[in-house]
């Protein structure tokens, strides 16, 4: 008995991994499957692997492979940015980030006041953009590293990273930038932009969960999270992860190689889907800024509704959507982003993001706004609100 079919509007939480990403990782586990670390040919014919995705990664962000190291997830890779800034720079206690960030960089950042440290945390307006102006002003003589992600998880906006990144550096302060969201969307540029530090997780790339890096600028001093052997050049102990390491090389190969022809298509997508929302439904506004936004990111606030209901109708009808986060899911709290921006609870508690991919296609936009309005109007009807 076959599946239903499955209308995936949820690729900000993770993706599906592709075809060619699969088959690049399968070697790994029935012929190359030693440990790349062994002085034998066997280990070194899989250490040869590793190099090769680790030059596919570095191509996507344009760095040198050397500054790549692979971690567990882009969790791992955040965390180990802060905590590096801070011990190898003991006299500064103080970090700068914004209120919209993941949670993976708002938690360790309470977990780190509990132990000393001061965090700043920058407001945004409300369209969730970042006054940089006020960015500078919290930068103080003891600020170890300002963290702001490229682009954010639930509506898509987009921050100035090249600007912050040169203000940062006139003022002697590390930077440190969870682009997480960004590959296979944007054009990411280590180089041009001048972070310090850049987080990536392969499973928003069409590769598996499980395996991220962190980008670390030659030069910068670093002080591994992970410790144990001497894999990733002593930055981050543990032996490799070889096939999701293999899976992930081949995935940013492929972002690389399609970003160009899939960028337009997406965004196109994405506007249709938000448009014909707009013509169906009364009562929709969007989070966040048009532009510059992610092109395959819909945040959506429905009036008289609540998120939870409209993805419970959803799933019914076999689509999948989110009301933010999927680290946060199942939190009953509005949506920190959306608070951050202004919104209030009812307006955050009846938001739903619509995330695409480059597998996502017309007959799925079609089917989402052929299902939508009808549930909207069913849940008006039998609302408090309504």
């Amino acid at each position: 008995m076959s599946n239903p079919p499955v209308y995936y509007f949820d690729s900000n939480a993770t993706t599906r991994i592709a075809p060619e990403v699969v088959e690049s990782m399968l070697p790994l586990w029935t012929d190359d499957w030693g440990n790349p670390s062994s002085a034998y040919t066997f280990g070194h014919r899989v250490a040869a692997s590793l190099d090769t995705a680790r030059s596919q990664v570095a191509a996507l962000i344009n760095a040198d492979p050397q500054e790549v190291i692979f971690t567990s997830c882009g969790t791992e890779a955040s965390n180990a940015a802060l905590q590096s800034a801070l011990a190898t720079q003991p006299g500064k206690r103080h970090l700068v980030m914004s209120a919209v960030e993941h949670s993976a960089n708002l938690k360790l950042g309470q977990l780190l006041e509990k132990r000393g440290c001061e965090v700043t945390l920058l407001p945004v307006d409300s369209l969730g953009e970042l006054d940089v102006h006020e960015l500078a002003e919290s930068v103080r003589p003891d600020t170890a590293l300002v963290s702001v992600m490229t682009a954010n998880n639930e509506t898509g906006v987009i921050f100035p990273i090249e600007e912050i990144a040169a203000l940062c550096r006139s003022k002697g302060v590390l930077f440190h930038t969870d682009a997480v969201q960004a590959p296979g969307k944007l054009k990411l540029d280590v180089r041009a932009w001048g972070v310090d530090f850049l987080s990536l997780s392969a499973h928003k790339l069409h590769a598996p969960k499980g395996i991220g890096i962190l980008y670390a600028r030659r030069g910068v001093p670093f002080s591994p999270l992970v410790v144990g052997g001497g894999q990733e050049r002593g930055r981050r102990a543990g032996t490799e992860n070889t096939g999701y390491i293999v899976g992930f090389g081949r995935a940013a190969q492929l972002a690389q190689q399609s970003l160009e022809a899939d960028v337009p298509r997406i965004r196109a997508l994405r506007d249709r889907l938000e448009s014909g929302i707009f013509s169906r439904i009364t009562g929709v506004t969007r989070n966040g800024a048009v532009e510059p936004r992610l092109p395959n990111t819909s945040n959506l606030s429905f009036s008289a509704c609540e998120a939870e209901a409209i993805l419970l109708l959803l799933d019914r009808a076999g689509i999948c959507a989110s009301s933010g986060s999927a680290c946060t899911t199942g939190s009953l709290a509005p949506s920190h982003v959306l608070t951050a921006m202004g919104r209030t609870p009812a307006q955050a508690l009846g938001s739903v993001r619509f995330s695409l991919s480059k597998y996502t296609t017309d007959a799925e936009v079609d089917f989402l706004l052929a299902k939508l309005p009808a549930m909207i109007d069913t849940l008006r009807g039998s609302s408090p609100a309504a």
